[in-house]
């Protein structure tokens, strides 16, 4: 492989694919949004509106999938935590019963909380906030 670094040009200017590389959002950023996601995800699915908990389970896989591509580290624990913790909440969406949906949101809480402390952030813990989120109205709409 030379040495020649690739460039992509833009109307700003020149860039490498290194600088793009780098200025991709890291594992902080995406797990914010997880965070944000995860709380509309649970009080939707309280409030029975299963399309709307359907739609937040996987915007929060699409994070996920994101998150195995940019750091390659976290790929086999990433997708593992899509088996094992988000499946089961999907069936339980798509079955709609809140009781399966919230044993498998609460083993969530608990996965994430290991694997925090697997990559050394062990002082992070979720914590589900006490009321729903105020920017949605969680009404089914069907």
């Amino acid at each position: 492989m030379s040495n020649d670094k690739i460039v992509i040009k833009t109307k700003h200017g020149e860039l490498s694919l290194e600088q793009l590389a780098e200025a991709q959002h890291g594992m902080a950023h995406l797990m914010k949004e997880v965070g944000e996601r995860y709380h509309v995800l649970y009080y939707a699915a309280r409030a029975l509106n299963w399309k709307l908990a359907h739609y937040q389970l996987n915007q929060v896989i699409a994070l996920f999938r994101i998150g195995a591509t940019l750091r390659p580290k976290f790929t086999e624990d990433l997708n593992g935590f899509i088996k094992t913790h988000f499946h089961p909440m999907s069936e339980a969406i798509r079955a709609q019963d809140w009781r399966r949906f919230e044993e498998a949101f609460k083993k969530g809480i608990q996965g994430s909380d290991q694997f925090h402390e697997k990559y050394g952030y062990g002082f992070i813990h979720f914590v589900l906030p006490k009321n729903p989120p105020e920017m949605y109205d969680l009404t089914p709409k069907d």
